[in-house]
């Protein structure tokens, strides 16, 4: 078949390729003139399988209402007369019972470590260099109550495989030295050995260049200004090129991969995609002091914030902003990341060199991606993925490449219009899709 697949960041290129790989004639569209180019740009670096526990859990509700107004808060909603956001915030509340929160880690994980594997086999088979590290993950707490609340889903979590072990500050600063600064105000931590870091806009610049090299075309500098429906399954996409020249660009299959702006596109065909964008900050700096700089990949969940080496850079990002799709900077969320940076590891990083970026991910309620077809039988869907678009990439671009060719999935997900043993939450809540 020919499949086009509608935007060139992590999940676009990884379903292109996936879909080569199975035969198909591809072609990629994206309104920027290079891949990657927004919400895969800057983003935290993880492939953080450990990171399962949604945003939306039990603890979620009084931690929102503590944050509102508050311009440095880890989750700030800033309340809007748009009606997504409000629909959006009443999903997300459904999402925080603990039978859900337990529903969506099971999701989570399991795509997490399906994707890893793929992304380890991917990177072995192409030789894929991306400032990756293969240290782990290491989550640390400065807050006894929040160390507390973390052993029931890191329980959870290595019943499903994800070895996630609770540790003591001691074996954490054995583990990262560069800790040893704020040893005694930490409380304990968590280490999933098999967790990775790396650079996914270098990641999937590569990726890319595999893909032309087996036959990928790539239409950049093209925007998608609609998906045009006729019998009941999408005809053709409408789009302007660089020149603003009109184009229509059919194929037989297409590939829904747009991030946040997904349900922008999808409204019009009568689907109702439950994501909204959550900005999200990341600050980028040299290393100044090798010895203060940590070598082991790290996440403040108190602060909601993940911390990464890139050869001689420092990524830390996090945070996340409902504000419609903003793209503004605010410096006060921005400061808010280097000052903690400097709290934690002093003299570290360069900060009169700090770069600030923001992209928007395109968050659901509960953190369980989109990924499957839709009622129109030749549009498939892979979106929704939050701040785990990089982990779950190549899993995520893998699985919907089996889906449009017609074979299962190779994990056990809740996929969507992807017939399975059982039912979900995820499904179910997707089901006019």
């Amino acid at each position: 078949m020919k499949v086009i697949v509608l935007g060139a960041g992590l999940l676009g290129v990884t379903s292109a390729y996936f879909l080569r790989q199975l035969g198909h004639d591809v072609v990629v569209v994206d309104r920027q003139a290079s891949p990657a180019a927004e919400t895969s740009f800057a983003n935290g670096g993880q492939i953080s399988v450990s990171h399962a526990e949604p945003w939306a859990n039990p603890s979620a509700p009084l931690k929102v209402l503590k944050w509102l107004g508050k311009e440095d808060a880890p989750l700030l909603f800033r309340l809007r007369a748009d009606m997504r956001q409000w629909l959006w915030g009443l999903q997300f509340l459904r999402e925080c019972t603990p039978a859900r929160t337990r529903h969506n880690i099971e999701q989570i994980v399991r795509l997490g470590t399906y994707s890893r594997d793929t992304l380890q086999a991917l990177r072995r088979d192409r030789d894929i260099a991306y400032d990756e590290r293969t240290q782990g993950i290491l989550h640390f707490y400065t807050s006894r109550k929040e160390f507390d609340g973390a052993e029931a889903p890191a329980a959870q979590m290595r019943a499903l495989g994800c070895d996630r072990r609770v540790i003591s500050a001691d074996e954490a600063v054995r583990l990262e030295p560069a800790l040893r600064h704020i040893r005694p105000q930490l409380a304990g931590a968590t280490y999933t050995a098999e967790d990775e870091s790396g650079d996914a806009n270098r990641f999937a610049r590569e990726l890319v260049e595999r893909c032309r090299a087996d036959g990928v075309q790539f239409l950049m500098s093209h925007t998608v200004t609609a998906l045009r429906e006729t019998g009941g399954q999408i005809d053709h996409v409408e789009a302007t090129d660089a020149e603003g020249r009109f184009q229509r660009i059919r194929g037989d299959a297409y590939v829904l991969a747009m991030g946040s702006l997904s349900p922008l596109y999808a409204k019009p065909l009568g689907l109702e995609l439950p994501i909204y964008p959550a900005k999200g900050y990341s600050v980028t700096m040299p290393v100044k002091d090798a010895s203060m700089a940590h070598q082991v990949s790290l996440t403040d969940d108190e602060y909601k914030l993940v911390f990464s080496r890139l050869g001689d850079r420092l990524r830390i990002a996090g945070t996340a902003e409902l504000n419609g799709y903003d793209r503004d900077l605010n410096r006060v969320r921005c400061e808010a990341i280097v000052k903690r940076v400097e709290a934690l590891f002093p003299g570290a990083g360069d900060s009169t060199q700090a770069q600030f970026w923001t992209g928007l991910r395109p968050a659901t309620p509960s953190n369980v991606p989109i990924i499957g077809r839709s009622k129109l039988p030749n549009l498939y869907l892979n979106t929704g993925h939050g701040t785990l678009g990089w982990t779950h990439s190549c899993g995520s671009g893998r699985s919907i490449a089996r889906i449009v060719s017609g074979l299962a999935p190779e994990v056990d997900f809740a996929f969507v219009g992807v017939e399975r043993q059982r039912a979900t939450v995820g499904a179910n809540a997707l089901s006019r899709a």
